[in-house]
């Protein structure tokens, strides 16, 4: 029985990304569709290879990185390696996700000290200082 295969239209529409996507991630390595005259033909390997890509750019990780993990994958017959690189990556995502939280937070707050003064110059006319006391210029 012949294996299934997939269109690159098929494919751009599970998926709910753009054929031109799709040329790129092959462009990049990570897609190896055999041909058929001027037609892609992608295997479920590729679509596996595709989904793979997707999550990871979901996750944040660059292509370069996920070439290297799913490489490793197709490598090995054991998945150590892989795995212990998938965690190195995601810890190193995670640790800056967190970050960018804590910077997110302190912008939040700083935004709110403003949102109050200004809101304060208009009801009273008079800015505080920074102890919360009316400021008498």
């Amino acid at each position: 029985m012949a294996e299934a295969t997939f269109t690159i239209t098929e494919l751009s529409r599970e998926f709910d990304i753009t054929p031109r996507a799709i040329r790129h991630y092959e462009e990049q390595g990570l897609l190896f569709p055999e041909r058929s005259g001027q037609q892609r033909v992608y295997s479920k390997r590729d679509r596996t290879r595709l989904k793979l890509t997707l999550r990871g750019k979901r996750l944040g990780l660059s292509l370069v990185e996920i070439k290297e993990l799913i490489d490793m994958y197709d490598a090995a017959p054991d998945q150590t390696p892989q795995l212990v690189k998938l965690l190195g990556v995601l810890a190193t995502r995670k640790a800056a996700l967190l970050q960018q939280r804590e910077d997110i937070e302190a912008v939040l707050e700083e935004l709110d000290a403003f949102e109050r003064q200004c809101r304060d110059i208009l009801a009273t006319g008079e800015p505080e200082d920074d102890s919360g006391s009316r400021r008498a210029d």
